[in-house]
């Protein structure tokens, strides 16, 4: 590998006085060792970067930097400018001016470099160096660290740096080696803060840092957020999602963290891995200026039991994991993205047509269409009205479930031919199981088409025409011709099996819907079991068994946030501070068929919660099977009885399940036994204190 810079790559008298022509003028030192092929289009790429957000640093620092196709190996370009070069920082114009530039498909070991070399620029001594050297060379040799920085004058003994960071004396291209788990994401050895013993647990963070391009902001973010909390005293760890991929945090670290900085510009990924902790979210830019500030907002806001709650998947750079991940893992993530974006669909759907049932009677279903009769005066035409609202809501969730699957798969192109291979699944009767397959068709049908290599000139018509053209004419036509009538026949194959559940077989699948609404509370298999009751009820006139099953799997998604806030009543002692006031949001969450209520308990004490709230979810979802109950609403909790048929009974079936899950976990935590204020057995499965909790003394 040739080096990544050179002594023709250094301007230690750079005269540009724009950060334009400061670009143009190190851009063209690359053009002229043949590391960029076209310089106009580098400096367009260059630009298109600095538009998303200033690349101006305090101290004096500007990395404009970019991916680019016409970019042939990672280069950096170095300009020391008297007068300063305004790049946007809030301290005023910089004179130390890096031009970091990477190739489109640029592989890890490059760019782990690159990002050692963002982690450099918050040492001190290395920018004071950069500032004294003399000549172009050795400004070269100093950035690759074949000569040691100039070290300014003896000041008072320094911290310890953290592994992986690095001393003036240290190299960028060692400190790349020495902290590759840093900068790729496992930061965890990096952050270990150099505090004297006391005796007392420190307070702890875990942080994520991305930028845009995840090459320079994203690695300065989290070097300058460990400096800050070695400073403190803080135990920080730093999940970086950079260019050369994450490493996810691990789980035990997040759970015994006390506050979560995020300091971003792109969507965190894989976020609702941090949900119920204090949290604080700010730009990348933030994490690099004022990280002190941040640590200490967090501490606050930990310190006044403020949690953030958990958050669904959003777009695909969220959803989007490692590159090494199973196709399985995947499947799941497209499946849960149609899933999650169809069930605002189904709850306000289902509710307005629980709604209209309610006040116009089950007829209403046959009433004739508002537009054709309307009655100010009349509760039947407020019930047509609403219960026709519903179906219209309806009449979209299997477009919106293969859409979106589609757009996971494929972002943004992906929504059209996975809309229309949906609205074609309702056509010929596949139902849900043809909007599955649809948007899996519609997605893969697009990936395929994005790998096409096409001329310059037709890329600005593809996403709008091309692509949408020609994945809507494929799925199309598989959805009429091809496979859509077979999966009409499944469709109805699985209907029928359904209406003749009775008896033991009911019961069984009560219990098995109930064991998988409380697995993984919202999570995938939650999500499942879900789908596939609002899929039973997703018609004018379901059928009584469906109805029955929906019942089951609200009654189930109900028990867990409502076992946690009865356990944290009648034995408080046996839950954290936060974890009582979480408690008292339980009561609310779970009579609102919020599962997620029970999140924060779980992630805190899984081995002990999750079992327990399985056999309480399992007793509620067969006896609510067993007891007949049916619901012709998807979602409302305690607020849609009114329309549950045996209404008693269905509230009987959550309390036991609620009764049952309440004294598994109250006989499982009290079973702990610390000894000597030290933790119980099996704390390594429980969220550590909070810091308000450690002022505290240890409950015997």
């Amino acid at each position: 590998m040739s080096e990544m810079i050179t002594a023709e790559l250094v301007d230690l008298d750079l005269s540009a006085d724009t950060k334009e022509a400061a670009a143009r003028s190190l851009a063209a030192r690359m053009v002229a060792l043949s590391r960029v092929t076209d310089l106009e289009g580098f400096l367009a790429d260059v630009a298109a970067r600095e538009a998303q957000m200033p690349t101006g640093l305090d101290g004096g620092i500007g990395i404009p930097h970019c991916r680019s196709a016409h970019v042939t190996e990672p280069t950096l370009a170095f300009g020391r400018s008297a007068a300063g070069i305004d790049f946007g920082a809030p301290d005023g114009p910089a004179d130390l001016v890096f031009l970091i530039a990477a190739p489109s498909g640029a592989d890890d070991a490059h760019l782990t470099i690159l990002s050692a070399l963002a982690r450099q620029l918050m040492n001190a001594d290395f920018t004071s160096a950069l500032r004294s050297v003399r000549d172009a060379a050795a400004a070269a040799a100093l950035i690759r660290g074949e000569a040691p920085a100039e070290e300014p004058a003896q000041a008072a003994p320094a911290e310890a740096p953290a592994e992986g960071a690095s001393g003036p004396e240290d190299t960028v291209v060692a400190s790349a080696a020495a902290s590759a788990d840093a900068t790729t994401g496992n930061a965890s050895a990096a952050a270990t803060p150099s505090v004297p013993d006391t005796g007392a647990s420190p307070f702890r963070v875990v942080a994520v840092t991305s930028c845009p391009t995840g090459i320079a902001h994203t690695y300065m973010a989290a070097e300058s957020l460990e400096n800050a909390g070695r400073a403190a005293g803080v135990e920080l760890v730093v999940e970086t999602q950079g260019s050369a991929g994450f490493t996810r945090l691990d789980p035990a670290v997040i759970a015994a963290a006390d506050g979560v900085i995020f300091a971003h510009d792109v969507p965190v990924r894989e976020k609702d891995r941090f949900a119920g902790k204090p949290t604080v979210d700010v730009g990348v830019k933030a994490g690099i200026n004022r990280p002190a500030e941040l640590i200490a907002e967090v501490r606050g806001r930990a310190e006044r039991g403020e949690v953030t709650a958990g958050s669904a998947p959003g777009t695909p750079v969220e959803r989007a994991g490692d590159s090494t991940e199973g196709y399985g893992t995947k499947l799941r993530k497209w499946l849960m993205s149609g899933v999650s974006y169809m069930v605002p669909f189904v709850a306000a759907g289902g509710l307005l047509i629980a709604l209209g049932f309610a006040i116009g009677g089950y007829e209403i279903n046959k009433a004739p269409s508002v537009m054709d009769h309307f009655v100010w005066t009349q509760a039947d035409s407020w019930g047509a009205l609403l219960f026709q609202i519903g179906g219209v809501a309806f009449g979209f969730l299997v477009p919106v479930l293969a859409g979106y699957i589609a757009y996971g798969m494929a972002d943004r192109p992906g929504l059209v031919p996975g809309f229309v291979g949906g609205a074609i699944s309702l056509t010929v009767n596949a139902g849900f199981l043809g909007g599955l397959v649809a948007g899996l068709i519609a997605g893969g049908v697009v990936m395929a088409i994005q790998k096409v290599r096409i001329p310059a000139a037709l890329r600005g018509i593809m996403p709008v025409v091309v692509i949408p053209l020609i994945s809507s004419a494929v799925v199309g036509f598989l959805m009429f011709v091809v496979i859509g009538k077979p999966i009409a026949e499944a469709q109805k194959g699985m209907t029928d099996w359904l209406n003749g559940l009775t008896g033991t077989n009911a019961v069984l699948l009560g219990a098995l819907l109930g064991l998988m609404m409380c697995f993984d509370l919202g999570g995938p298999v939650n999500k499942v079991a879900y789908a596939f009751a609002t899929a039973g009820i997703a018609v004018a006139d379901p059928s009584d068994s469906a109805m029955k099953v929906m019942a089951a799997v609200m009654a189930a998604g109900m028990v867990p946030p409502l076992a946690m806030a009865l356990a944290t009543t009648v034995r408080g002692k046996l839950f954290t501070r936060t974890e009582r006031e979480n408690g008292k949001a339980a009561w609310v969450l779970g009579a609102s068929f919020i599962s997620e209520g029970a999140i924060p308990f779980a992630a805190a004490d899984p081995l002990r919660v999750i079992p327990s709230a399985m056999v309480g979810g399992a007793i509620t979802g067969a006896l609510s099977m067993a007891f007949g109950a049916t619901l012709r609403a998807p979602h409302g909790g305690v607020f849609v009885v009114p329309l549950i048929g045996n209404p008693f009974l269905y509230l009987v079936a959550i309390a036991a399940g609620v009764c049952a899950t309440t004294a598994l976990v109250v006989v499982l935590k009290g079973l702990r036994k610390p000894a000597n204020g030290a933790a119980a057995p099996g704390a390594e499965d429980t969220a550590a204190p909070s810091a308000a909790e450690r002022k505290q003394p240890v409950a015997a």
